[in-house]
Formats: C-alpha cells, structure tokens, sequence
C-alpha cells in the first residue's frame, strides 16, 4: 500500500476548508465534532448544536471546562461572543425550518444517488440512535458526510443503494472519507481529490458504486 489514510482529525481539518464565513452549521455526533478545532479564526462560522446552542466555540483549554457548556455528545465546548441558549424544540425548530446552511454528519452508508444511513445497522443487537439526523438531513440546505470509506471488515460504506434503514433520502450533497473527497451530483458520484499515491482504481475496488474519476 503506497498510501496512507487520512486520520479523523485530518478529516474534519479537510471539512472545516468547505465552511464559508457566514454560514450556520449544524455539527453532527462524533467525528463531525472535531471540525470545530479546525474552522479558521478569521471567519465567522455560527455552529449549532441541536440541544440548543448556537454560535458555539472550540473545546475548551483543559481545566476550563464548563459543565454546562456541552454539545449534543455530551461534549464541552466554548461560547462565542453573542452565542445563545435555547429551548430544544427551538433548536429542532431551526433545523426543520432550512435555517441552517449545512449539517455535517456520520454514516454507516451512503448510496451512489445521496441516500443516507447512518442511525442503525439493522442488526437485531444493535442499539438505534436517530437523534436528529432525519431532521437535518431534511432541514439543512446543504449536507455533508464524514466517514471511513470502508468498515472494520472492509466492506464498502459507498454503495449503489442502501441496505441498512435510510435517513434520509437523496440529501448528501459531498462525502469526505478518510481517501478521498467525492461530489453527489445527478450525473453519479464525482471524485473530487483522492490522498496522495492512491490511484482511482484502487479506490473504485474499495467502492461499492462507480464512481466518475477526477475532471470528468
């Protein structure tokens, strides 16, 4: 193998490079979290949180953690000036309503039409957990995906069509894995840049949809 895989950190630095100053965003569960550390200080980025945050910071220096200061993952954050507090329901108010630019959100697949799953495998131990993924994948204007491209088994997490329960229908707009950066579009999934010393075949073999390569 003569290339190296991105780690989550550097995923969610590649993410925080598509954000555009101005823009309200939602930051889903997990590795979407990170992106937070990483968003330049010289725009003005409005994160929201679904329990009811908005305008939220980076995670705080240790030993200056608020207890109730947190993001929906139970996660300490920071608060910008102006940032405010609000009652959940407002907070699943905005995310129905199209107020938030984009949401950026984990998965367990994504189909080569912009299908999404990402709340349960439909395994009979596991444990679902929506939270407000079908919200956001209905309510926010644009919406992004972060995941490893493949599982731990190395099966595909891209794929020609769902077979896990969906959360939304065709919402995803762009993928980042841990490979590559790839486009839905309605002439299929366009890759948009792939890491260094990986070819488009190589990637092709560990997706299981066809994927359109670089410039086509």
């Amino acid at each position: 193998m003569s290339y190296s895989k991105l780690s989550r950190d550097q995923i969610a630095a590649r993410v925080a490079q598509d954000i555009p100053d101005g823009a309200y965003v939602n930051l889903g569960i997990g590795l979407p979290t990170k992106i937070s550390k990483y968003l330049p200080s010289d725009k003005d980025v409005f994160l929201h949180s679904e329990n009811g945050l908005l305008a939220f910071g980076p995670p705080p220096a240790e030993g200056e953690e608020d207890p109730e200061l947190i993001n929906a993952g139970k996660e300490y954050v920071t608060m910008l000036t102006g940032g405010a507090f609000f009652h959940h329901g407002d907070s699943f108010a905005m995310m129905r309503g199209g107020h938030l630019d984009i949401c950026v959100l984990g998965a367990f697949q994504i189909a080569a039409n912009g299908d999404l799953a990402n709340w349960h495998t439909g395994a009979p131990d596991a444990i679902p957990a929506v939270g407000g993924a079908m919200d956001l994948a209905v309510g926010a204007k644009k919406v992004f995906v972060t995941t490893d491209h493949v599982t731990k088994s190395g099966e595909p997490k891209i794929v020609a069509e769902l077979t896990y329960p969906v959360t939304g229908q065709k919402c995803v707009d762009r993928i980042y894995t841990d490979l590559c950066v790839i486009d839905v579009t309605p002439e299929g999934l366009k890759v948009l840049e792939m890491v260094e010393g990986l070819s488009f075949e190589e990637l092709q073999a560990m997706t299981g949809a066809k994927l359109l390569p670089i410039g086509a």
